[in-house]
C-alpha cells in the first residue's frame, strides 16, 4: 500500500511545473476545474450563499493552521480550514432544522460570526499569522509546489467524486422530495455536497482568497447558465469560463505591481460573465432587446395585413386593391409611417403595389396570412365569451395580443372545442381553413 501511494505521490510531482509562471497557471487551472464543477450545482441549488458563508468560515481554520502549523504545512493549513468550513456549512443546516430562521439569515449569522472571530484571532497572533493576507485576498503567484501539490490531490478528488455523483446531486438540485422517492439517501449526499464545497473554497483560497472565492464559484457557472440548457454542457462551459478567468486574472496580476491576484480573477470572471449577459444568442440582454424589437415589427405587419382584409371584408371584397390612404386612415397612422410598413410586407413578398404607387394589393401570401390572423383573433373572441363568461365588449383587447402567437396546433383545438364555428360574437365571418388555401374563394375572379 505504501508503495502505490509514493507512486502516485511521484507521479503528482511529475505533473507539477519548474517555474513559477507554470505553477500559477496550473493553479488557475485547477481552481477553475473545482470551482466551476461544484459551481453548477451551487447555482442550480440556488446556495450562493451558502458557498459565501464557507468561504467565509474557513478563516478561523486558516488562522489555527498558520499558528499550529509551526513549518506552516499546507496540509496542515488545509485540514484546520475544511474543518471550519464544515462547521460553518453544519451550523447553518443546524440553525435551519432547529429555529424558524430562513437560510439567508442563518447564512448572514455564520458568515459574519465566523469572519470575526477570524479577524480578531488573527489580530491577537499577528507575528504568528504573516501571509494570512494571502489567504485573505489571494495571491496566486506566492504557490509553491507543496500548494500546488495539496490543491491536485483536492481537485482531483473533488472531480473524482462529482463525476460519479452527478446524477443524484443534479436530482436533488431540481426536487428533494423526488430524489428521496427514487430511493437517494438526501441527508448523505446533502453532506457530501457540503464537504465538495468546503473542498471546492479550501482549493480556491490561496488563489483568490477568502473574501472573493464565492466569485469564481458562482460567477463562471452562472454565465454557463446563460448559454445552454443542458446540464453536461453547462459543466464543460464553467469549467473553461472558470480556467480561462484564473489564467487571465493571474497574469494580469503578476504584469501590473500591486495588484491583488483575488480581485483581479474576480473581475475577469465578471467581465466574461457580462459579454455573455449581453451577447448570448437565447437569454442575453442585446438578443432579448433584438427579438423584442423584431416580434413588434412582425405584429406591426400582421396588423397592417389584418386592416387590408378588413377594408376588403367592409366593402364585400367588390375591389381587388386598397389604397394606401385608406389604409393609413383604417390604421390610424400617417401615410410615411403605413408606406414603410408596405415597404416591409413588399419585400417579404405579402402584397404587390399598382403601378400607381399609391395603391395595394395581397399576394396570395399576404391572403394566407391576413386570414390567419383574422381567424384566429375572431376564434379567441369567440372562446373568451362561450368559455370565460367575457363580455362581448371585452374580448377585443385580449385578441389583439393572442392573436399573433396562436400556434397552428392551439388554433385547431380551438375549432374543435368550438364545433367549428363560421361566427364571431359579433356575427362577423370566420374564415374556414379551406379559405386559406387561395385567394380566390374569397376575391371574385
Amino acid at each position: 500500500m505504501f508503495e502505490d501511494v509514493s507512486f502516485l505521490a511521484s507521479m503528482i510531482d511529475l505533473l507539477i511545473p519548474g517555474s513559477g509562471s507554470g505553477k500559477a497557471i496550473m493553479a488557475a487551472v485547477l481552481l477553475g476545474a473545482s470551482c466551476g464543477l461544484l459551481g453548477c450545482f451551487v447555482v442550480l441549488r440556488r446556495v450562493a450563499l451558502m458557498g459565501d458563508a464557507v468561504s467565509h468560515a474557513v478563516l478561523p481554520g486558516v488562522v489555527a493552521g498558520l499558528i499550529y502549523s509551526a513549518e506552516r504545512s499546507p496540509g496542515v493549513i488545509f485540514l484546520f480550514a475544511a474543518a471550519a468550513g464544515l462547521l460553518g456549512a453544519c451550523l447553518v443546516r443546524l440553525m435551519m432544522f432547529s429555529t424558524r430562521l430562513k437560510s439567508d439569515a442563518a447564512l448572514g449569522i455564520v458568515l459574519a460570526t465566523f469572519f470575526a472571530f477570524g479577524i480578531m484571532w488573527q489580530s491577537r497572533n499577528q507575528q504568528d499569522t504573516v501571509g494570512v493576507m494571502n489567504f485573505l485576498f489571494g495571491n496566486i503567484g506566492s504557490i509553491d509546489a507543496s500548494d500546488l501539490r495539496m490543491m491536485l490531490v483536492t481537485t482531483l478528488i473533488l472531480v473524482v467524486t462529482m463525476f460519479f455523483l452527478r446524477r443524484p446531486l443534479l436530482m436533488m438540485s431540481f426536487d428533494e422530495g423526488f430524489s428521496r422517492g427514487l430511493g437517494y439517501p438526501v441527508k448523505i449526499l446533502n453532506g457530501v455536497f457540503y464537504f465538495l464545497l468546503t473542498f471546492s473554497v479550501v482549493v480556491a483560497l490561496q488563489a483568490v482568497g477568502v473574501v472573493l472565492v464565492s466569485a469564481m464559484l458562482i460567477t463562471p457557472a452562472a454565465a454557463a447558465y446563460l448559454l445552454t440548457d443542458r446540464f453536461e454542457r453547462m459543466l464543460i462551459l464553467s469549467v473553461v469560463f472558470g480556467v480561462a478567468s484564473g489564467i487571465s486574472g493571474g497574469l494580469v496580476s503578476a504584469e501590473v505591481n500591486g495588484l491583488p491576484t483575488g480581485p483581479v480573477i474576480a473581475l475577469s470572471a465578471t467581465l466574461l460573465f457580462g459579454i455573455i449577459y449581453l451577447l448570448a444568442p437565447r437569454h442575453g440582454v442585446l438578443s432579448k432587446v433584438a427579438r423584442t424589437l423584431r416580434r413588434g415589427m412582425r405584429v406591426r405587419r400582421e396588423n397592417t395585413l389584418k386592416a387590408i382584409y378588413q377594408i376588403h371584408e367592409g366593402e364585400g371584397f367588390a375591389h381587388e386593391e386598397v389604397s394606401v390612404l385608406m389604409l393609413a386612415r383604417k390604421r390610424g397612422q400617417t401615410e410615411e409611417k403605413v408606406n414603410k410598413d408596405c415597404k416591409a410586407l413588399l419585400s417579404r413578398g405579402f402584397i404587390e403595389m399598382a403601378e400607381d404607387g399609391v395603391s395595394l394589393h395581397l399576394s396570395r401570401l399576404g391572403w394566407k396570412r391576413a386570414m390567419e390572423i383574422v381567424r384566429n383573433h375572431r376564434l379567441w373572441e369567440l372562446y373568451l365569451t362561450n368559455e370565460a363568461d367575457y363580455a362581448e365588449d371585452h374580448v377585443h383587447e385580449d385578441a389583439e395580443k393572442i392573436e399573433h402567437i396562436l400556434e397552428p396546433g392551439i388554433v385547431r383545438q380551438l375549432e374543435q372545442h368550438l364545433d367549428f364555428p363560421e361566427l364571431d360574437p359579433h356575427g362577423k365571418p370566420i374564415p374556414q381553413p379551406a379559405h386559406l388555401v387561395t385567394q380566390s374563394s374569397v376575391v371574385p375572379s
